[in-house]
């Protein structure tokens, strides 16, 4: 039976949040090139963005202490669940508008299946529990 292609509207998306917490502590690393280009060759950062002042590797918080790499905003990793299209509109919006209404922070990475949010540690639940009451409020009214 084929998937169904990525989701497109708004409530459709929310509907399908599904917010799952990994486990762990994860940190934002700040290499060089050539911190970056070394390490490379031997490591694999969960998410990575090369930028024209450094690299920024998202790693779990034990790998940038082991290799003392210069690591700040310890973080909770959830993922949404919802197939979304990269090309949809409002899915980031709403998840900043509910988790700022809360005075949460939250930096979102969009990958080409689910969307990933990094949240405080240590409001990790919270964030949680909005994701979810989220969904479920769009699940109500429809």
């Amino acid at each position: 039976m084929p998937q169904p292609g990525p989701l497109e509207h708004l409530g459709e998306m929310l509907q399908a949040l599904n917010p799952r917490l990994h486990p762990g502590c994860y940190v934002y690393a700040c290499l060089t090139p050539e911190q970056a280009e070394q390490a490379g060759q031997h490591y694999q950062p969960l998410a990575s963005f090369r930028e024209t002042e450094a690299v920024t590797w998202i790693v779990p918080r034990t790998d940038a202490e082991r290799h003392r790499w210069r690591a700040e905003f310890p973080c909770a990793w959830i993922q949404l669940d919802v197939h979304s299209a990269l090309h949809a509109v409002g899915l980031t919006a709403a998840i900043a508008t509910a988790l700022a209404e809360h005075k949460l922070s939250c930096n979102i990475v969009a990958a080409y299946h689910h969307d990933h949010l990094f949240v405080p540690e240590e409001q990790a639940q919270q964030a949680l529990r909005i994701l979810k009451a989220l969904q479920a409020s769009q699940r109500a009214i429809d």
